[in-house]
């Protein structure tokens, strides 16, 4: 298992995906330092410890890269999200991201709306999304949320569901401003310690829970996802709306 996990690091790092090889390289060496602890042939012994000291060297310069890449403003990291994967949950994904300097927070996303037939759920989505800020550990004071009107009868849904999670928000110190552009078509997600995030489906990339008692209606991480792609961005200037 050590082998294969190794195997699967040096490929990525190969393919320049830094951040997935730094992953696998770290698995695999923990696997492998267990495989010399189990082994009693001196000369095998010596062998691992040899090529974990190579694997934990480029390890080493790769964590150093990735953060000179964060220093430039040139980290890039992708994760791709396969159809009907779980375990993709808000908190899963942005966790890491929201340190507990985070106090402002930029939200574009053109169908943050009641009921649309390409995002059923995007109003329900965004509540979740201020839930797991509200939470913590970063200590949000602002959210900029920039989104499209609804079409027709939806609207006044839409500015009233806004409205709500707006007044709710204010009970926990934090202030929601909205705004409407009908020319918005980018989706990003950006907080004020510089990470920029851009998922291909904004925040409604869940597909629809088979039932409201289904497993996965309540807990997102448990909710089969649409293929989307997640890009993660890191400059030391995230730029204001």
């Amino acid at each position: 298992a050590g082998a294969e996990t190794v195997k699967r690091a040096v490929e990525l790092d190969v393919a320049s995906r830094f951040q997935e090889s730094l992953v696998c390289y770290q698995e695999g060496i923990d696997l492998l330092l267990q495989v010399v602890k189990a082994t009693k042939d001196e000369a095998k012994k010596h062998r691992y410890r040899q090529k974990i000291s190579e694997y934990m060297t480029r390890a080493e310069g790769i964590k150093k890269h990735i953060e000179k890449e964060k220093q430039d403003g040139k980290y890039h990291k992708q994760i791709r999200i396969e159809e009907n994967a779980t375990g993709f949950g808000y908190e899963k994904l942005f966790r890491e991201y929201l340190t507990e300097i985070v106090s402002e927070v930029w939200v574009e996303d053109p169908y943050i709306r009641h009921v649309h037939q390409a995002s059923r759920h995007s109003l329900y989505n965004f509540l979740r999304f201020c839930e797991m800020l509200v939470k913590g550990p970063c200590k949000v004071k602002t959210i900029h949320l920039l989104t499209s009107y609804d079409e027709g009868s939806g609207r006044s849904q839409q500015i009233s569901g806004l409205e709500e999670i707006q007044q709710s928000l204010r009970n926990y110190g934090v202030t929601l401003n909205i705004e409407f552009s009908s020319s918005i078509h980018d989706r990003e997600i950006r907080f004020n310690n510089g990470w920029m995030i851009k998922i291909g489906r904004g925040l409604d990339y869940f597909k629809k829970p088979q039932g409201r008692f289904s497993i996965g209606y309540c807990d997102f991480d448990l909710r089969p996802c649409h293929e989307t792609t997640v890009d993660v961005f890191h400059s030391k200037h995230t730029k204001k709306m």
